[in-house]
Parts: C-alpha cells; structure tokens; sequence
C-alpha cells in the first residue's frame, strides 16, 4: 500500500467511532472513499480559484476615452518609435536621450550643461547621471568654464564625434528611413509642424 492511501486509511479510521466491536472494513473503505472524493473535490476547488477564466485571458481590453486622447496617441507612437530607434542603433548602444546630447554637443561646442539640458527638457540629476555615462565611456569631456569656474562647458571627444558620425548613418539609413516610408513625405512634414506647434505653443 503507497504511503498516500495508508495515510487516507489513517483518517478514515480516525473519523469512526471508537468502541469495542470488531472493525467493519467495508465502513473504512466507505469513509475512505468519501475522504478522498472530498480532498479531490478540495483541490479542483483550489485550481478553479487559481486559474483565470480563459475568455478574460484572450478578450482585448476596451480603451474607452484613451483611444480618443492625443497625449495617449503620442505616447504610444513615442514608444514604438524609441523601439525602433533602439534596435536601429543597438551596435552603438545608445539611447535616443544621449544621442540627442551628442548632436548638440556638435552643433554648440563649449556651452555649459545646463543649456544643454534644459534645451532637451531632461531634469539636472537626470542629466548629469547621464553625462557621467556618456564621460565614462569617452565620449564628451566636462571642462571648467574659462569664463565662470563654477560652471562645466561641454565637448565632444574624438571618439564621440566617431561614434555620433556611425550613429546618424544608422538613423537616417534605417530608423528615420522607415518612418519616411511608413508616412510618405507630405505626412512627415505635416507631422513635425504640429508637434512643433504643441511643444511651442501648449
């Protein structure tokens, strides 16, 4: 006998009345029966409360009002384009945040980094964590200012301006060539009109 049912027997047995008349084995087997029917139906009880109802787990979910609200559109089409500017750059192992810094970093050498971030909108712990990544890997120099020793001027070290040239072939041949293709010319302009309207203007 497995130990299992020795320990279904066990139970059963103790459920009988104690009294001195001989074991009717057939009482045991019915009791054990119905202990086991009844911890079978326990566990099934259990799995049933655990598990999900399969309609819930395959229904799309309702959006209601997002699906009508700009900010949740943008926010959306945001994400997936980081996505793909992500996978576009993968060699390089930039993010649309530090590369953005680099291409300021080129076009205005020499200001300092508060410019820099309030230009991108990214709050000073933000940013200066994110320096110190783009500095740990070569790739900008912080210098006291000749003209203000209390601030830091930025500039792109050699090995930046070789790691942005190999980036903006990666955007502009992949990342930015799909979304070119996705809305057409006249789309891709009419687009950044507008989003430059909100960002200047909300």
């Amino acid at each position: 006998m497995t130990a299992s049912k020795t320990a279904v027997f066990k139970t059963a047995i103790a459920k009988l009345p104690t009294s001195k008349a001989p074991i009717d084995r057939t009482a045991i087997k019915t009791a054990a029966g119905k202990t086991a029917i009844n911890k079978t139906a326990m566990a099934e009880t259990a799995r049933a409360r655990k598990e999900p109802v399969e309609e819930s787990e395959t229904a799309a979910l309702q959006l209601g009002e997002l699906s009508e609200l700009l900010g949740y559109a943008m926010k959306r089409a945001q994400l997936k384009v980081f996505e793909d500017f992500l996978r576009c750059v993968a060699p390089l192992q930039l993010t649309p945040a530090q590369f953005s810094v680099l291409l300021l970093l080129e076009k205005n050498p020499g200001r300092n980094q508060t410019e820099i971030a309030n230009t991108l909108g990214i709050l000073r712990p933000n940013f200066v964590a994110m320096l110190d990544g783009l500095e740990s890997r070569g790739l900008c120099e912080r210098v006291r200012s000749p003209n203000d020793r209390r601030s830091h001027i930025l500039l792109l070290t050699e090995k930046g301006r070789a790691v942005l040239a190999r980036a903006k072939k990666l955007v502009a041949s992949k990342h930015e060539a799909r979304l070119n293709e996705l809305l057409g010319p006249a789309n891709r302009v009419a687009l950044l009109e507008m989003l430059a309207k909100i960002a200047g203007e909300l």
